[in-house]
């Protein structure tokens, strides 16, 4: 069903020749769209959901509702007891409304609205994310007594998309913050960080741990009582490099914590990309094929769906998705791919191009795969009055 291999204890992810969800790839082929379709294989994110539990063991998944909010997958985590991590009120009353229950939600943005903290905490949410003194105010003021874990700025070098620039307090902050806390009486249970988006190694995780153990640590000598460490997401999914099977990925993480941290009572974990990526794939179409010049050696693909209308991650060429065609048995050459928008910026790939099939022509369909997360959430509303990325669950 997935990219990776069947066994557990294998390490590495292998390319296969289908990608993520048979299940998912079968539907496009079968069904017919008028318009750029996300589907989405609850099955391959139930499956998911167990192989990284197994791996994380004692540690309690807490999904990154950003991800991939379809309410058919809040859903099936629900039923697998999942809990969640929600950045927004939307998000929570979302998870609310699908099962979850008030204390296995945290609101894990350290940018909150007053009235959205109050919110959360009247419909019984006690654990808040914070990393800075008016946060931890607001905090005081709109949920007395709640539980506050303290977000670091950590390097993030061995990721694919670091995410300790917007958020986070420096090292020597923390603990500040923590005696703030307590100052307001709140009730600081630990600390979190992210390790950054697409960690395709677990060893990755080793120098990011070595910094977040020096203030665990400090924090303990300072008289604080630590006993939640939040590690955040970093959980990578199979694009196009391998990386760590999702078992073997979360064991490893889970002894390097074990190696620092000892048996701390409480590890979160806030994997979304590495849970729902894989889950899901784009039913796209080809609206041209087009040269510049007659000397140009790259040809001009231009796709029904881009950054403005779910593939917004393509920025930087950061991440690299696997395109699927019915002529990829044919020769093929390099390509710019590009949206359908009328906004220059609109351009997938071009520094480096794509290869794809010479036969490519208007009206071909493209299956674009590991999809699941970080698409439909980022599709606009009705930029160039092209409709938001439609989604389907199966």
């Amino acid at each position: 069903m997935n990219a990776y291999v069947t066994e557990l204890s294998a390490t590495e992810v292998v390319r296969a020749p289908r990608g993520v969800s048979s299940r998912v790839e079968d539907f496009i082929r079968t069904t017919a769209f008028d318009r750029p379709t996300l589907v989405i294989d609850t099955q391959a994110v139930a499956e998911q959901y167990r192989a990284l539990k197994a791996g994380l063991g004692r540690a309690t998944i807490h999904y990154a509702v950003k991800a991939n909010p379809d309410r058919a997958v809040i859903e099936t985590l629900v039923g697998l007891g999942s809990h969640f991590d929600a950045a927004s009120r939307g998000e929570i009353e979302l998870c609310l409304s699908q099962g979850a229950r008030p204390q296995d939600i945290s609101f894990g943005n350290t940018i909150k609205r007053a009235s959205d903290i109050a919110f959360a905490h009247q419909a019984g949410i006690r654990m808040f994310a914070v990393d800075a003194e008016e946060e931890m105010h607001k905090i005081a003021d709109n949920a007395p007594g709640a539980q506050v874990y303290v977000r670091m700025i950590v390097d993030a070098s061995e990721a694919d998309w670091p995410l300790s620039r917007k958020f986070g307090c420096a090292q020597d902050k923390a603990i500040s913050l923590l005696d703030l806390a307590v100052s307001l009486g709140l009730e600081p249970i630990g600390l979190s960080f992210h390790v950054g988006s697409q960690t395709k190694r677990a060893l990755g995780w080793s120098g990011t741990l070595d910094q977040v153990a020096a203030v665990w640590r400090a924090a303990h000598e300072a008289g604080h009582a630590l006993n939640t460490l939040n590690i955040g997401g970093g959980f990578p999914a199979f694009y196009t490099e391998s990386i760590d099977a999702p078992t073997a990925y979360a064991a490893r993480v889970m002894e390097l914590v074990q190696e620092r941290f000892g048996d701390v009572p409480h590890v979160m974990a806030e994997p979304g990309r590495g849970l729902v990526a894989e889950a899901g794939a784009i039913a796209a179409e080809v609206l041209l094929v087009s040269r510049k010049s007659e000397q140009d050696l790259h040809r001009w693909v231009y796709l029904d769906i881009g950054r403005f209308s779910g593939l917004a991650e393509t920025e930087g060429e950061a991440i690299r998705y696997q395109l699927v065609t019915e002529r990829d048995g044919e020769a093929k050459g390099p390509c710019v791919l590009a949206g359908p928008s009328c906004d220059s910026a609109d351009v997938m790939y071009e520094k480096r191009p794509v290869e794809l099939p010479l036969g490519l022509k208007a009206g071909d369909k493209i299956i674009i795969r590991s999809c699941g997360a970080y698409t439909s959430t980022y599709s606009s509303v009705g930029f160039n009055g092209f409709p938001p990325l439609d989604v389907v669950a199966i």
